[in-house]
């Protein structure tokens, strides 16, 4: 089974919360493409934010950045349409890139969009060689769609055998009292222990843009994925 929030080995322990809320500030744009061959070869791990048009996935990565619009927040979900990488580390020498994936599920996306963008995440999570973690954006007041299950589905031959992370953030936590919060937490773990191997790393944990919570966990979780 999955914990509720990812074990931290005493190397990590060497990075304090406050240190790796550090490290997450320093995210900034470095480039956009619309196809992975487009994408810079590195051999930096690459950490990728997937989730639905509506779960708040660009939000997520702006508070965690601390910065308004590092992802395009659009209120017209569905807009963003091409990966964008970030640098995150040393400005001369960063340590990590994450991925903001286009997001999936909104109705109003013209269905040959869809199915481009489709190929193009498809591609990527299968692909990358350099992906070492998926950030899952998950709505915490509905829990994971039959959208989230396929992708969980698809990713799962990588995360199982250790070649790639996982962490599922639930979203939009404010908006449950804490007797929903815990819920919503106990439910997502239980259903990510089909994704719990020996070998892999599955986590799951509460977040809140608004409220600012979950916030350092979320980073202090993918420094430690370093």
């Amino acid at each position: 089974m999955p914990e509720p929030a990812t074990p931290v080995s005493d190397a990590a322990m060497a990075h304090t919360p406050a240190q790796a809320l550090g490290w997450a500030h320093t995210a900034r744009f470095l480039t956009t493409a619309s196809r992975l061959d487009q994408l810079p070869s590195t051999e930096l791990c690459e950490i990728a934010f997937v989730g639905r048009s509506n779960a708040g996935k660009s939000t997520a990565i702006n508070t965690l950045a601390q910065q308004k619009r590092l992802a395009f927040a659009s209120k017209t979900p569905g807009r963003t349409q091409h990966i964008n990488l970030f640098a995150v580390g040393p400005k001369d020498e960063p340590n990590a890139l994450w991925a903001d994936l286009p997001g999936y599920g909104y109705a109003a996306v013209e269905r040959d969009a869809k199915l481009r963008w489709q190929k193009v995440m498809a591609d990527y999570l299968e692909l990358r060689r350099s992906l070492a973690g998926v950030v899952l954006m998950v709505d915490s007041r509905l829990g994971f769609t039959a959208l989230d299950q396929r992708l969980l589905d698809f990713i799962a031959p990588r995360v199982s055998c250790g070649q790639v992370k996982l962490l599922v953030v639930l979203t939009k936590a404010d908006k449950l009292n804490r007797t929903e919060a815990q819920a919503a937490l106990a439910k997502a773990t239980e259903a990510l222990g089909a994704y719990a191997t020996e070998e892999s790393d599955v986590g799951v944990l509460l977040f809140s843009a608004l409220k600012k919570s979950g916030v350092t966990d979320l980073a202090h979780t993918l420094r430690h994925w370093l």
